[in-house]
């Protein structure tokens, strides 16, 4: 693959990013267009759902420089879109303002769009370059699938990209043993979170926390277009009617077992949802299962030791985001309630994939060590 086509799909990239918070559940792609020999006409990334996507973005800037784009180069994060949902299919637009190359990072899961986008414009006389199948182009095709993973999480497995938030003690303490928690991190961590949390089409939390902490659970420390869907484990629908996760336009999604009472937390404004009950909890699957049909690309988990635990012993976290505060609390409440192994080699295993300070605390991100490749 040409310098120069890495060099645009890492700047188509860059555009993608400021989809964050904008396009859920869309995936946020982004554009450039130019020739080949390093002009660019235009760029975009794509709009709130129902508005224009990363193609049309640049293909009207580049109308604006009134440049001809017969025989130019559209370099894009994620295949172009080849069917009618909201909006005119992508790879049409590119044929009718006369491009003649498309260079992808990587194609789309959706079953609507997965090679037919790339069909249509063969069938065209467009040449088409694909990043994850060009040498050299590895590393961008895999950045561009990361930049949506929740995206490729719910066509490729049927849910959403889990991820579990904790901030603790460097001796992985998330609370005194009274319960008391604020705050652990700092400011900036705290910011950080926030950040996190705009990437996510939901929020998940337990009972626990909302009945010890009344949190909000929505984006506040950084700006955001889009505020993600907040959803609560509550097997028996104790969620108090004046909680404040049932509060706004939206309410929360409550995860109820069949035989809880109702009635007040409907009254609040909650979306109640009846999920089977195993051996006297709710079955996390089921529940990681529904948030996928409401379109929720990427989960973001931030709960007590319980439900943490929980989906833990589920298999059902994807990565792992922890803060660690520069402090050490000796007794107090744990990261995971989890049984402990019969030996160290039967531990969960993770590997890290980022440690970053922030501000004055640490940010770590961890996987499975079992879904390296994911």
């Amino acid at each position: 693959m040409e310098a120069l086509d890495l060099d645009r799909l890492r700047q188509a990239l860059e555009l993608a990013e400021l989809s964050v918070g904008l396009s859920e559940p869309n995936p946020r792609v982004g554009c450039v267009i130019g020739d080949r020999e390093g002009h660019v006409f235009g760029s975009g990334f794509t709009q709130a759902a129902g508005g224009a996507h990363a193609e049309v973005m640049a293909l009207r800037d580049a109308a604006r420089s009134g440049a001809s784009l017969r025989g130019s180069v559209a370099w894009v994060s994620l295949e172009p879109c080849a069917h009618h949902g909201r909006t005119p299919p992508c790879a049409e637009a590119l044929l009718q303002h006369g491009v003649s190359r498309v260079v992808a990072a990587v194609s789309d899961p959706f079953p609507s769009v997965s090679g037919r986008g790339f069909e249509q414009l063969r069938r065209a006389g467009v040449e088409v370059t694909l990043a994850s199948e060009s040498p050299g182009g590895e590393e961008v095709a895999r950045l561009a699938r990361e930049m949506n993973i929740g995206f490729f999480s719910r066509f490729e497995r049927g849910r959403p990209w889990v991820r579990l938030k904790v901030a603790a003690s460097l001796d992985g303490k998330t609370a005194l043993e009274d319960g008391r928690s604020q705050w652990i991190t700092g400011p900036s961590a705290r910011a950080d979170g926030h950040g996190w949390r705009r990437r996510a089409g939901a929020i998940l939390t337990g009972i626990g926390t909302v009945l010890a902490d009344d949190p909000q659970l929505n984006v506040r420390e950084v700006s955001t277009n889009v505020q993600p869907r907040r959803a609560v484990v509550d097997t028996h629908a104790r969620t108090p009617a004046t909680a404040r996760i049932l509060a706004g336009p939206e309410g929360a999604i409550v995860y109820v077992g069949a035989t809880a009472e109702t009635r007040l937390i409907r009254s609040a404004g909650a979306e109640v949802c009846v999920v089977d009950v195993v051996d006297g909890h709710l079955a996390l699957d089921r529940v990681v299962a529904d948030l996928a049909r409401r379109q929720v690309n990427e989960l973001h988990v931030e709960a007590g030791a319980t439900l943490s635990g929980a989906l833990l012993r589920a298999g059902l976290v994807d990565e792992l985001l922890v803060y660690l505060a520069p402090i050490v609390v000796g007794q107090g409440k744990g990261m995971f309630g989890l049984e402990p192994p019969a030996e160290l080699a039967l531990a969960r295993a993770f590997h890290f994939t980022q440690i970053q300070a922030v501000g004055s605390d640490l940010r770590v991100l961890a996987r499975p060590t079992s879904r390296a490749g994911a």
